[in-house]
């Protein structure tokens, strides 16, 4: 194991192999971070979505921000405010329409922070693999420029610069699988919250419009 551990395969490689399993072990040391930050993020997003959608659905009378969890109370809160704005004389439909509108516009500035490391995890994914097959390519390049000077073209000529040239595509895959699954996770995470957040916007947009007509507004 002595001349084949990483430490010493990665002090014996070429320096532009040691640069790019340098990068790369940053990249995935990035992804890595960014992947629990958002872990922990979307299940805490998502359990107030759930929240959001079980209260939204269970509007009786009155809509009460103060019933809502988290940030969503700040959606109902400005889905208050605009249906209290008159807009001369609207139908119920175009009321709903308005005051959804302003609530799913807070809706998306509240979601945006859960793509804010997405598009890091996106690149570590689709240039790591390209990376490692450079620091391949060098590793491989530089044992035949070692066969070239020896002369000789024995095993342990040739296997310490393979084996370093291997390692870097290996650093190349650890890095971007991760930050691929993890990618595809957020987006499709996102995408799930997104629809169930709408619908519960949907449900207080149908119960302020409901309560407005029933009293009979005459602004409207």
């Amino acid at each position: 194991m002595g001349s084949f551990s990483i430490k010493s395969m990665f002090l014996s490689a070429d320096p532009v192999v040691q640069g790019v399993m340098v990068l790369l072990f940053l990249a995935s040391l990035s992804s890595w971070v960014v992947i629990l930050a958002k872990t922990a993020l979307l299940r805490k997003v998502s359990r107030i979505v759930w929240l959001f959608k079980k209260v939204a659905n269970n509007i009786k009378d009155e809509v009460k921000p103060e019933a809502f969890p988290d940030f969503t109370a700040k959606i109902v809160t400005e889905g208050l405010k605009e249906g209290y704005d008159t807009a001369g004389d609207e139908s119920r439909a175009d009321y709903r329409e308005r005051v959804e509108r302003s609530m799913r516009v807070i809706l998306s500035g509240q979601l945006d922070r859960l793509e804010s490391g997405a598009p890091l995890l996106a690149t570590v994914g689709s240039t790591s693999p390209f990376i490692g097959l450079f620091g391949t390519v060098w590793g491989i390049m530089h044992s035949f420029i070692g066969i070239a000077s020896t002369g000789e073209t024995t095993l342990a000529v040739v296997a310490p610069g393979i084996a370093e040239a291997l390692f870097a595509t290996a650093m190349g895959l650890v890095a971007a699988i991760p930050a691929v699954i993890a990618y595809n996770k957020i987006n499709t995470t996102t995408k799930k919250m997104t629809k169930e957040a709408l619908a519960a916007i949907g449900l207080v947009g149908n119960n302020l419009a409901r309560l407005a007509y029933s009293r009979g507004d005459s602004a409207r």
